[in-house]
C-alpha cells in the first residue's frame, strides 16, 4: 500500500508554514543610527495548524479521500531593543505598562547609581 494522501496534505501545509516564519520575523533586522546606536525590532509570533481527512467508501474495492487543512499566524510587535555603548534597553511598544514593569525598567538605572555612590565614597 502506498503513502496515504493525508501525508502529502500535511507535508504541503508544513512547508508553507515554514516559509512564512523565520527568525527574522521575531528578531527583526537591526538598524544602526549615525551615533552608533543599534535598534532591533522584537515581535511575538503565534501560529496554529490543523489538518484532517477521511477515507470515504465508494462502493467499490477502493476508497476516496477527502481532507483539508488550515493554518493561522499572528505577529504582534513587542518593542525595540536599543543597544548603545553604555547600555542595552528594551523599549516596549505597548503603553499599558504596570507599575511592576516600570520598576523592572528602573532596576539597571538604580544599580548604576548605587555603584557610582559606592565608588565616590571609596574615593573620599
Amino acid at each position: 500500500m502506498g503513502e496515504h494522501p493525508i501525508n502529502n496534505l500535511m507535508g504541503t501545509v508544513m512547508e508553507n508554514i515554514k516559509g512564512m516564519i523565520d527568525v527574522n520575523t521575531i528578531i527583526g533586522d537591526p538598524v544602526e543610527t549615525s551615533n552608533g546606536t543599534m535598534i532591533i525590532p522584537i515581535s511575538k509570533v503565534g501560529f496554529g495548524f490543523a489538518a484532517g481527512g477521511s477515507d470515504i467508501p465508494t462502493g467499490q474495492n477502493s476508497q476516496a479521500f477527502g481532507g483539508g487543512s488550515g493554518a493561522g499566524v499572528s505577529i504582534s510587535p513587542i518593542g525595540f531593543l536599543v543597544v548603545t555603548q553604555e547600555q542595552i534597553k528594551l523599549i516596549p511598544v505597548s503603553s499599558n505598562n504596570t507599575p511592576l514593569d516600570k520598576l523592572v525598567d528602573y532596576i539597571p538605572v538604580a544599580f548604576e547609581k548605587v555603584n557610582t555612590l559606592i565608588k565616590k565614597n571609596k574615593e573620599d
